[in-house]
């Protein structure tokens, strides 16, 4: 099965549904699957093959969406670019990736024509909005109104695609500090939305939220599963205004709330009585982990909700998830393998351990095919199998699983702290924190110490009005935790670093930190 059937099956069997609603847009499913045809046909016109790469320059918009299905039906393979992303990282991605064409919009004329000189594989611009001239350095510039205008035949073009033929490039952070290509085929697709919304048990009926960038892999997938199951996705930009995005809540009944830990900490810091949230019938987070504190918060808040804790890669999609009768039980955890998926975990030796504390391993048909053109870097991260001909994805996380088989989430390999001759799990120390009053956002890292090899310093945001001292943080701390998890350091600030997909930014912490 092709990727781009979630779309035309529900097309074909709930034409006049409203699929998409995006601003003051509401399409249904027979006029985005029209569109998207046209779209393609405009594509295949102009050059785009079976198997080349089409960028999508966008922030979250019904033309993102458009972009994503239209490169699929044009047996092309999708990408989608953080619509924040400056000049030289998307000359990188666009000349990695080899893109034949590019889909954005004119409030990005001015990276465009920065770049145009520089991507040499890029010939051909799909520009969204407003018509005007595009210095685009001799590029076939194709306005996506017009393309969608032209009287054609709205049949779907012919594509030979198949279910082991690339679907998507996500360009990722690699650890060289360039971005690197996770290549992932229709069946990898396919096979991760067939689980997740197995486990979510998703239907025609949801109404799914979106305010994460469908540049990141949680956030497309939103878009997948909602087109999957037939069901109505509301696409915002972001979660900038909390109390607009809840108010959309309410108005749409939106049933699926998929969040971050930064979501959470921002919703908990919000009346939620205000608003009638009786039609959400669940919430999801990964990315990071959830912080149990916001776990328990929220089930007293919203006990008829549904609360999924779950754990993925890029590179696989999701990997496990917490049956939400589990939630009070062991909160801590991120449960077990999906449907469809078998994990499991191995000592340094790669050695498969019954219990205790490992690197995570996944086997499944979620797995990705590798990285774009990193053969050495996919090696590493794709070993063999336990049986023959097979690779199996090495996640680069450390996990604890329990006799039931419940996972417990440590840290990344690089990011466990080695203090006093110990090993420490800034998991383990963040979720105290957490614990304490007036704590927003909480990170744990590990710097250089000439006598510890690593000290232990806590980096924490507050809550608006809230004033704690160091040692407020230390004395909680100490009454909780051993003497070596126990902090050196502790740094208040009034705003945490973050990523593009909204996690909090250990890369910069551990940059900035200094004894």
């Amino acid at each position: 099965m092709q990727v781009e059937r979630f779309l035309e099956d529900s097309a074909r069997l709930t034409p006049e549904k409203v699929a998409l609603v995006c601003g003051d847009s509401r399409l249904t499913y027979s006029e985005i699957d029209r569109a998207a045809n046209r779209l393609a046909r405009g594509l295949i016109g102009a050059g785009v093959g079976r198997g080349d790469r089409v960028a999508i320059y966008l922030e979250n918009s019904a033309e993102a969406v458009l972009g994503i299905f239209a490169a699929l039906k044009a047996g092309a393979v999708f990408m989608v670019v953080n619509p924040t992303t400056k000049a030289d990282k998307l000359a990188f991605i666009l000349n990695n990736s080899k893109a034949a064409a590019l889909i954005t919009d004119t409030r990005r004329r001015a990276v465009v024509a920065e770049i145009a000189d520089r991507t040499p594989h890029t010939g051909i611009i799909v520009m969204a909005g407003r018509a005007g001239d595009v210095a685009a350095g001799g590029k076939r510039v194709l306005q996506l109104d017009e393309l969608l205008r032209q009287s054609v035949d709205d049949g779907k073009p012919a594509n030979p695609s198949i279910d082991i033929d690339l679907a998507a490039l996500i360009y990722t952070s690699g650890s060289t500090g360039t971005p690197k290509g996770v290549m992932l085929t229709h069946l990898n697709i396919v096979s991760a939305a067939t689980s997740i919304t197995t486990y979510l048990e998703n239907v025609e009926d949801d109404v799914i939220l979106n305010v994460l960038p469908l540049s990141f892999d949680y956030g497309l997938y939103q878009v997948l599963m909602a087109f999957k199951a037939g069901a109505r996705l509301v696409l915002e930009r972001s979660f900038t205004y909390p109390h607009a995005v809840l108010e959309t809540v309410v108005a749409e009944h939106v049933t699926g709330f998929p969040i971050v830990p930064t979501i959470s900490a921002l919703l908990l810091q919000i009346d939620l009585r205000k608003y009638d949230l009786s039609h959400l019938r669940y919430i999801t987070n990964t990315a990071a982990a959830l912080p149990t504190k916001h776990i328990l918060d929220l089930r007293s808040l919203l006990p008829h909700v549904k609360l999924f804790s779950m754990y993925g890669l890029t590179e696989c999609k999701r990997v496990s998830y917490l049956p939400p009768d589990q939630i009070d039980i062991r909160p801590t955890s991120v449960g077990r393998g999906m449907p469809n998926e078998e994990v499991y975990i191995v000592d340094e030796q790669g050695n498969r351990l019954a219990s205790g504390v490992g690197e995570l391993v996944i086997r499944g048909a979620n797995v990705m095919k590798g990285y774009w053109e990193l053969p050495e870097e996919t090696t590493r991260k794709l070993r063999p199998g336990p049986l023959p001909g097979e690779n199996v994805l090495y996640s680069g996380d450390l996990f604890r699983v329990d006799e039931e088989g419940y996972l417990y989430f440590l840290g990344r390999k690089d990011d466990i702290i080695k203090t006093r001759g110990e090993k420490v799990s800034p998991r383990e120390i963040e979720n105290v924190l957490y614990e304490l009053a007036g704590v927003a956002e909480a990170a744990v890292v590990g710097v250089p110490d000439p006598v510890l090899g690593q000290a232990v310093k806590a980096v924490l945001t507050l809550r608006d009005g809230v004033s704690l001292t160091e040692q407020d943080v230390l004395r909680h701390c100490s009454q909780r935790l051993e003497n070596f998890m126990v902090p050196k350091l502790v740094e208040f600030r009034a705003i945490m670093p973050k990523t593009t997909t909204g996690k909090i930014d250990k890369k910069t912490l551990h940059m900035t930190a200094v004894i």
